[in-house]
């Protein structure tokens, strides 16, 4: 009776199958969980880390484009709303990159938790194995690359294209962007412009200066306190400058100059036309994936624009496949050895995301100059990397005792040890110090 006191609270704290005599008619008496208490409880372990590393690592990629945004928008004179817009727009690219590394670093933390705090021990002896305990994670691995390949195969080419044609606009002055402070400008190749302050977002111009070259060879020269921009319904290729107070010293081909004075005078500016900006699709980057496979199995398409766009297809595929690997690549590193604690994992698995991200991208650039095939440039490095991860989690998951980078972990160690002796012997008072004073 004593063994059949014990059974109910061991089924109440522990979410394995019971042992108890009630069970051994064969008969389950409660339904088969698909997502058990661990599996909850290893979903917000992975979920909080993973989340915070691609937050931070978005805001860090977003943090560095801006800072050159701005200068480049402030060089063109263009409106600061730009900056953000185009920002938005880079920020699928970027999601990209941080989606891989948060995963991994997520589930990396996460089962480095466990181990360190003796729950993994817990839950190996108890019958969990390691392909058991990343149930979840493959999952959200499968999820996040279901994502990753919607937004490098649909959003990011899209963001790409509208991204470039903000920076087109900027440059060639459809924003606005042409009239910039205190410098001269040029307007219709016979206006000179410069304007000493700006005020209401441009509503309202102070210090103003201007020369203009009629057809006949008569030339103005204009000068007011204040001015503003005005839009002609009718034609809205001209837009009129009202000066007022100024004057007005015109010079006659030939004749003296004379000097007017006025409190109100309208000059009509033509403005120049602004060239449209292209169709999407002059980069391969801003091609769909539908418009990858179409484009790199016509026959109509020459071998330099394949070979471009087949290495493109490749490179994003061989990127969302690999988020599938990084699980297993996470559980290898997470766990250190007995008795230590050491990092050597979290800085490793973040050298090795970020070398086969830069193998992928040199592969792509010589795929598509033709040097190789997109198929060898891409998925041989993949089929290496997924060797040596199968390895790792092989070694960790099932060889008894097992650690996939215990010689890293132990020169890791000796030479921090060597370093720390150094640095005793050469700290005053140390040994060093101590034969020399001898």
């Amino acid at each position: 009776m004593g063994g059949v006191a014990l059974c109910a609270p061991l089924r109440s704290r522990l979410p394995i199958p019971s042992a108890c005599p009630k069970a051994a008619t064969g008969k389950s008496t409660r339904p088969v969980k698909f997502f058990t208490a661990i599996d909850r409880y290893i979903f917000r372990l992975v979920l909080t880390p993973m989340l915070a590393v691609f937050c931070i690592a978005a805001s860090l990629l977003v943090l560095d484009k801006m800072l050159r945004l701005f200068d480049f928008v402030a060089t063109q004179g263009g409106p600061v709303s730009v900056v953000f817009e185009m920002l938005a727009n880079l920020f699928p690219e970027y999601a990209s990159l941080a989606i891989p590394l948060g995963l991994m670093l997520g589930i990396l933390m996460a089962f480095r938790r466990l181990a360190t705090s003796s729950e993994l021990d817990v839950m190996r002896a108890v019958g969990l194995s390691y392909t058991r305990l990343l149930r979840v994670p493959m999952l959200m691995a499968i999820g996040l690359a279901g994502l990753n390949l919607l937004i490098v195969g649909y959003v990011q080419p899209l963001s790409r294209y509208y991204y470039n044609q903000l920076e087109f606009e900027l440059r060639s002055g459809a924003l606005g962007a042409s009239i910039k402070v205190g410098e001269f400008n040029t307007l219709a190749d016979r206006i000179s412009l410069r304007i000493e302050q700006s005020r209401d977002e441009g509503r309202e111009l102070v210090g103003i200066f201007a020369r203009v070259v009629e057809s006949n060879g008569e030339e103005l020269a204009i000068s007011a306190r204040h001015g503003r921009f005005l839009a002609l319904q009718e034609n809205p290729d001209t837009v009129i400058l009202r000066l007022t107070d100024g004057q007005i010293v015109q010079t006659p081909k030939g004749l003296t100059p004379r000097v007017l004075s006025f409190t109100s005078h309208d000059l009509p500016i033509d403005l120049p036309a602004i060239e449209k900006f292209r169709k999407r699709g002059g980069l391969e980057r801003e091609y769909v994936l539908n418009e990858l496979l179409s484009i790199g199995w016509s026959k109509d398409t020459s071998e330099k624009d394949r070979n471009v766009v087949r290495a493109s297809l490749n490179y994003r595929l061989a990127e969302v496949v690999m988020v599938l690997m990084l699980p297993m690549l996470a559980v290898a590193l997470a766990v250190p050895p007995k008795r230590s604690t050491s990092s050597l994992g979290v800085f490793l698995s973040i050298v090795m995301v970020v070398a086969y991200h830069k193998v992928n991208e040199y592969g792509q650039s010589v795929a598509e100059l033709g040097r190789i095939d997109p198929m060898i440039a891409l998925w041989v490095p993949f089929l290496i990397f997924a060797g040596i991860i199968g390895w790792m989690y092989w070694t960790i998951a099932y060889v008894p005792g097992g650690q996939p980078i215990g010689a890293l972990e132990r020169f890791a160690s000796n030479g921090g040890k060597a370093v720390g002796r150094m640095l005793a012997r050469l700290r005053p008072g140390g040994r060093h110090h101590r034969h020399g004073g001898e």
